[in-house]
C-alpha cells in the first residue's frame, strides 16, 4: 500500500507545474439547461458564444450542443422563450451551434396541459434530454452547465 502511495505522490510530481491541457482537434461541448431562468438561458448562450469566438480565434471550430429539459426546455419553445430570437439569431450565426429539446419534457407537458408544445424552428428534438447529455460525454464532448 505504502509503494501506491510514494508511486502516486511521483506520478504527480512528474507532471509540470502550469502544465496545458491538450485541445482536442475539434473542441467539443455539451451545456446543459434544466431551469426556467432567463439568467441561465443567457449564460448558456453566454458561454456557447464566448467558447466558439475562443476557439475561433485559434483558428479551430467549437462543436457546442445545447441542451434542455425539465423546465429548462421554455428556452426552446417558441411560445414563451424569453431568448427566442437570441436562440434564431445564434443559430444562422454559427453552424456548429445546436439546440435540443427532450421529448419526454415536451410529452410530459401535452399531457398535464391538453396542449401542443411549439419549439423554435431551431430546436432539434431529441428522445431525452438526459440520455443526449450522457450520449454526448461518451463522444468525448466537455459537460457545461451554467
Amino acid at each position: 500500500m505504502r509503494g501506491l502511495a510514494v508511486a502516486a505522490v511521483l506520478a504527480i510530481a512528474a507532471v509540470p507545474q502550469g502544465a496545458k491541457a491538450e485541445v482536442p482537434d475539434v473542441p467539443k461541448v455539451a451545456i446543459h439547461v434544466d431551469q426556467d431562468d432567463p439568467k441561465v438561458m443567457n449564460m448558456a448562450l453566454n458561454n456557447a458564444v464566448n467558447i466558439i469566438a475562443h476557439y475561433q480565434s485559434l483558428g479551430k471550430e467549437a462543436v457546442v450542443e445545447i441542451v434542455t429539459y425539465g423546465p429548462g426546455l421554455t428556452m426552446l419553445r417558441s411560445d414563451i422563450s424569453p431568448v427566442a430570437s437570441r436562440v434564431g439569431d445564434l443559430a444562422l450565426q454559427h453552424e456548429h451551434l445546436t439546440f435540443s429539446a427532450c421529448l419526454n419534457t415536451v410529452e410530459s407537458i401535452k399531457q398535464k396541459t391538453n396542449k401542443e408544445v411549439p419549439l423554435l424552428e431551431d430546436a432539434q428534438v431529441v428522445p431525452s434530454g438526459a440520455v443526449r447529455l450522457m450520449e454526448l460525454q461518451y463522444e468525448g464532448y466537455t459537460y457545461l452547465k451554467p
